[in-house]
């Protein structure tokens, strides 16, 4: 019930030309037509403050009712509960619109000097009324679902701006500046001391960020991929650490391919590992990359950085918005046993 009434309350309705016109014309049409006027003239005073007298009557009914009928579309709507909002319109239009109606006619007949009330009249000015208040109804109701959709179409078409943007941004986010900053100094380091592991380490830093300008344009990936591009990487830790990184991989070879993952999800992940974890011959640390079902989830034995500063996160509140935008699924983050798990939900393809 929150919802509708939410999503209905966005949308605005500017009505003001319409009620400045369609009040004086049916106030001035309504008697002239049906013969409230009856043997009154042009030369008679009544007949002249007759029509500023059912000007206001066609202004209580039209403002009346569509105070109710916006009071209305707060509680229900034509796509959740379309009868009890039919049924309750009628009611509303009825019991406000027929009451008043006569009663003001009863005092129109009294006060306008004629000498008896005119029931037969009363009764079709009620019923005209009643049928124009219908229609004005249907009006706004259509009206309303005309700007609705419309404010829809904007709405989506800003989620999907809000998407592209995020998209952009969590890209952005990815190629943390401590991983090109590490990889360099690594780099510098193999040249003096080892310039075939240099060789080497240079062609996968190359591979590395040529899948990453090839994946940019994409918003899943088939996991094999991804994890073949993992592979990579980890190849490029184990150049930069070497037997102080100790990655084992669970996963057999062919249920990778049935699983979709946003690209370079898992790198953001496996970077996280070694920005916040010491790494060295003494303390070697321990990955573990499994592919359970609809998961993967990569873990680490926990040991900060003693030099690190307070982490602000914010690498993975960038990769849970995109999972949240391409998946409809959050990460999830957990400690057990000094263990640090980072699980990425997956997409099974259909067969």
């Amino acid at each position: 019930m929150t919802e509708p009434a939410e999503r209905q309350e966005d949308v605005k309705l500017n009505d003001n030309t319409i009620r400045l016109v369609g009040i004086p014309f049916f106030g001035i049409i309504i008697p002239n037509v049906t013969g409230l006027f009856g043997h009154l003239t042009y030369h008679d005073l009544s007949y002249w403050l007759g029509y500023p007298y059912f000007i206001l009557l066609a202004g209580c009914v039209w403002q009346g009712n569509r105070y109710l009928m916006f009071r209305t579309r707060k509680r229900f709507t034509w796509f959740d509960r379309p009868i009890e909002k039919l049924i309750l319109l009628f009611v509303n239009n009825i019991f406000y619109t027929t009451p008043l109606t006569i009663a003001w006619l009863c005092l129109w007949y009294r006060w306008a000097g004629f000498p008896s009330i005119q029931w037969n009249i009363i009764l079709v000015v009620t019923l005209v009324i009643v049928i124009c208040v219908l229609f004005i109804t249907h009006v706004y109701e259509t009206m309303f679902m005309v700007k609705e959709q419309q404010h829809e179409q904007t709405k989506n078409a800003m989620l999907e701006r809000a998407r592209a943007e995020a998209e952009l941004e969590a890209l952005k986010n990815q190629i943390d500046p401590h991983f090109m900053f590490n990889s360099l100094n690594s780099l510098s380091y193999l040249i003096t001391t080892d310039p075939a592991k240099a060789l080497q380490f240079t062609e996968n830093l190359a591979e590395i960020y040529r899948y990453i300008l090839s994946q940019k344009e994409q918003s899943l990936i088939v996991l094999e991929d991804e994890l073949n591009f993992i592979k990579k990487y980890t190849d490029l830790l184990e150049l930069r650490f070497g037997h102080a990184l100790i990655i084992k991989k669970h996963f057999n070879g062919t249920t990778e391919k049935e699983y979709l993952i946003p690209p370079i999800s898992a790198f953001v992940a496996m970077e996280n590992v070694v920005k916040h974890n010491e790494i060295s011959e003494s303390r070697p640390l321990h990955v573990d990359i499994r592919l359970e079902e609809n998961h993967l989830t990569i873990s680490n034995m926990i040991q900060e950085k003693r030099s690190i500063k307070h982490s602000s996160k914010i690498g993975l509140k960038n990769l849970d918005e995109r999972f949240k935008i391409l998946t409809g699924q959050s990460i999830s983050t957990s400690l057990n046993n000094q263990y640090f798990h980072i699980t990425l939900p997956l997409i099974r393809l259909t067969s």
